[in-house]
């Protein structure tokens, strides 16, 4: 499982990652990781943050290093 959203995610620190997705790149998500999860050990939460909302960390900020383009398929 996470492969799969390590696959759509930009930075992340251990197990959360932030995803910017399209309706087509979420129903797709959802599908994938509904097919590998294991409902007795697995938990998976897909949460719509606010983008109107600041952000704040704690502690350093590691800048994120995108690549120029992903590669999902």
């Amino acid at each position: 499982m996470l492969g799969a959203v390590k696959a759509h995610a930009t930075g992340g620190q251990k197990s959360v990652f932030e995803c910017y997705l399209s309706e087509v790149e979420r129903t797709g998500l959802l599908r994938e990781v509904g097919d590998i999860l294991d409902l007795e050990e697995d938990r998976f939460f897909l949460i719509r943050l606010d983008p109107r909302s600041r952000v704040r960390t704690l502690g350093r900020a590691v800048p994120v290093a995108d690549p120029d383009f992903f590669y999902v398929g």
